[in-house]
């Protein structure tokens, strides 16, 4: 029998690499679409000799992207921007680009189509990012009805850029920060009365966020390709559980072994670093994801999600320390070892 077709639009980022290893192992025939094949050249050792082949992209580009799915019996659009750069808009890539996949995977008789948007889609957002996500979303039902939309949270896993950022700054930082609390703090950063020294949070520590194992998602996308009746499903998935902003960057500290005083930084201040950072290429922040930050990344129960494809999230406990323990000080390790 000859084996299904793949087209993964992105696959060379952080979630493609797992998804694409996931579909050679269900033994899918795997076409990853992408702006750089030298950079991908990695992906064509997850599976067998020419199960995955690499394509150069430019999804903006109607025609390239037709071509890319002639033949083929499933997609998943993962392309998405973080910050806008140069001709790199939200527009561009959010609406436009998913627009011409949906467009072309009806044309050319693609069976199904799973778009990855983000929880906090939304028409009517303050962030751009929001707004061109439920844009994006809004053209690709417009072109392909039957179209699966998967809304995660924060992803996390070996290669993300939210857990490794801020183990890595404990490298050099002796405070980490805590977004999104609501009130000035109470400050005792001196130890008295035998407490440890520190801030008193009021609150619950800041944004709240539920993080989703890379690994779970690719499952999810992969589960929903095999279920027809995900077909014109719109999913919402988060992790086991939601933290706090703080919560979580306790955890990144549990996990890399390091001390360090934990800052509330208000959105104003935030907002303030964020205008100069944002002229940056990759920036660390942007002011459109300080608006992101203003509001909880969490399911809002309302939504099919996991369980709906058959999933149990594994926790952020008991993943983080097998990819931050890399950012442990030297006597830390040897002090375990022994």
């Amino acid at each position: 029998m000859a084996r299904r077709v793949v087209t993964v639009f992105g696959g060379s980022g952080f979630i493609g690499r797992h998804l694409v290893r996931r579909l050679t192992q269900d033994g899918a025939m795997v076409r990853v679409c992408v702006r750089d094949t030298e950079d991908a050249a990695f992906l064509k050792t997850m599976g067998d000799i020419g199960q995955v082949v690499l394509i150069p992209t430019n999804v903006t580009d109607s025609a390239q992207v037709s071509e890319a799915l002639r033949g083929a019996d499933e997609a998943v659009n993962l392309v998405g921007l973080l910050s806008e750069w140069g001709k790199q808009t939200f527009k561009n890539i959010h609406v436009d680009a998913a627009a011409n996949i949906a467009r072309a995977a009806k044309d050319n008789g693609v069976k199904r189509l799973v778009h990855i948007s983000a929880i906090g889609a939304d028409e009517k957002s303050a962030s751009a990012y929001a707004r061109t996500k439920a844009a994006g979303e809004a053209a690709v039902k417009a072109a392909f009805p039957d179209a699966t939309i998967v809304r995660p949270s924060v992803v996390f896993g070996p290669e993300d850029r939210f857990f490794n950022l801020f183990a890595s700054m404990t490298r050099f930082s002796p405070v980490l920060p805590v977004f999104g609390c609501p009130v000035i703090p109470k400050v005792t950063v001196c130890a008295c009365q035998g407490r440890e020294p520190g801030i008193d949070f009021y609150g619950e520590g800041g944004t709240r966020m539920q993080p989703l194992f890379v690994g779970d998602l690719a499952r999810a996308i992969t589960g929903a390709l095999a279920d027809s009746g995900s077909n014109g499903v719109t999913y919402e998935l988060g992790g086991a559980e939601a933290y706090s902003f703080k919560q979580l960057m306790e955890m990144t500290l549990e996990a890399s072994a390091r001390k360090r005083l934990l800052v509330p930084i208000p959105f104003f201040w935030i907002s303030f670093w964020a205008w100069f950072l944002q002229k940056w290429p990759a920036p660390l922040m942007t002011c459109d994801q300080v608006e992101l930050l203003k509001s909880d990344n969490v399911v809002d129960g309302n939504m099919p999600g996991l369980a709906d494809l058959g999933i149990s999230p594994v926790s952020v406990r008991s993943v983080l320390p097998t990819y931050l323990s890399r950012f442990r000080p030297q006597t830390a390790d040897l002090a375990r070892s022994l």
